[in-house]
């Protein structure tokens, strides 16, 4: 018995399942699925820039193995978690990380890859991305803010609301425009779902379109990423280079697609095993497999949907909308990229592109997700009388109010 309350803390094992409510069990097979599903893919976008930069093939998905691991620890206490609890330590954890995401602009601290610092160092070979891990802390607290707007007091709203925007302008400092509009929308979405004023909501969503604007104005890399994104032919050699080789890799594809592993494209793609990760996949299995995953991600945000439509408590039906958008907005940003839909950015494809914090942090959002579906019809449960005692103490009060009645009534 002992033995097994110690595999209990594994997601596999958990003896609690047959008890959840239909759409968390559905929510949780299709996590694994989609997680598992990634981690084949992984292993081969990765396989090739790995043997070659570090004489081992594996290397990339040996780390992902590992990082997946320590997110299903972190998923199987989320789901177990009651939200009230979360919701009450989540302050802490985002100022925490908060502070993480500034310490990334101080040198000597912060970690520079690609002209862009999002990254702390953990030792010699891991990075976190606080960008990244923040975004759970993000949605619980929006969650607690929004569903609880008309009874918070104006101080309370304008600091929460600064809080807010420390976090998403830190982000854009990083730079990391894409990131930025990705929690941007999740908070905007948490705060339609909460019913919050149309004003409002339109003066938000134009001061965010004047930022994104502005950043793209300021930051010449922006703007010829949005240049190449219109025509990437017209320059295929530099800027448009990323684009135009998805572009080949999904084409190659054809219907079926080439077979797992036998992806061509993955050699002169760069980036293939993180932000083009779908390139590969629809190379590898085809319009077929594409169409399949797109499935995989509409059905997974459907039940997500349903989850928040059924919630009683406005809270959590907040947290599961908010959950729902993050990573299903995230995987069809990733998917418009790839195809050239949208223009190129540095949005990683929920559970299937390379990344410890990403990972962490999906796995977090579908504990949520999924403990949100656990606690959506939620009640006070009033327990039968069990006892001789109890049985006793249920006849005297009703006896107190049968004659209560009584002297009310007319005599």
């Amino acid at each position: 018995m002992k033995l097994l309350k110690i595999f209990q803390v594994f997601p596999f094992f958990d003896r609690t399942v047959d008890k959840w409510a239909t759409e968390a069990r559905l929510l949780r097979w299709l996590t694994f699925l989609w997680l598992f599903a990634g981690l084949a893919v992984l292993f081969s976008a990765s396989y090739p820039v790995a043997d070659a930069n570090f004489k081992d093939g594996t290397l990339y998905f040996k780390y992902q193995l590992a990082w997946a691991v320590i997110g299903l620890l972190i998923f199987n206490a989320i789901v177990h978690l009651p939200l009230k609890f979360m919701i009450k330590i989540s302050p802490i954890f985002l100022f925490i990380i908060l502070a993480m995401l500034y310490a990334t602009h101080i040198p000597g601290i912060g970690t520079t890859r690609n002209a862009a610092t999002r990254w702390l160092s953990v030792g010699s070979s891991f990075l976190l991305q606080p960008s990244e891990l923040i975004k759970p802390f993000l949605i619980l607290q929006a969650a607690q803010l929004f569903g609880n707007w008309n009874r918070t007091p104006w101080k309370v709203r304008f600091g929460w609301l600064l809080v807010f925007l420390l976090v998403l302008g830190g982000i854009l400092m990083q730079p990391s425009l894409s990131v930025t509009a990705l929690c941007g929308i999740t908070l905007w979405l948490i705060a339609l779902g909460a019913g919050l004023p149309s004003l409002q909501l339109l003066g938000t969503a134009a001061i965010g379109t004047c930022v994104a604007v502005a950043s793209v104005s300021f930051r010449e890399y922006q703007r010829r990423r949005i240049m190449s994104f219109l025509d990437p032919w017209q320059d295929q050699a530099a800027d448009g280079y990323q684009l135009v080789q998805s572009l080949m890799a999904i084409g190659s594809g054809g219907l079926w697609g080439t077979g797992f592993g036998l992806s061509q494209q993955k050699l002169f793609l760069p980036i293939q095993y993180t932000d083009f990760i779908f390139a590969i996949f629809a190379e590898e299995f085809g319009l077929f497999g594409g169409i399949c995953l797109l499935v995989l991600v509409m059905i997974y945000g459907t039940i997500g949907i349903s989850v928040t439509y059924k919630c009683k408590d406005p809270v959590v039906r907040l947290i599961a909308l908010g959950s729902t958008c993050l990573i299903v907005v995230q995987a069809i940003l990733n998917v418009g990229v790839a195809t050239g839909v949208l223009p190129t950015t540095g949005l990683p494809f929920p559970f299937l592109s390379y990344g410890g914090s990403s990972t962490i942090s999906c796995l977090f959002i579908a504990g949520l997700l999924i403990r949100s579906a656990r606690e959506m019809s939620a009640a006070d449960v009033i327990p039968f009388p069990k006892g001789k005692s109890d049985r006793n103490d249920l006849k005297a009060k009703r006896q107190e109010k049968i004659e209560a009645s009584r002297r009310r009534s007319p005599v």
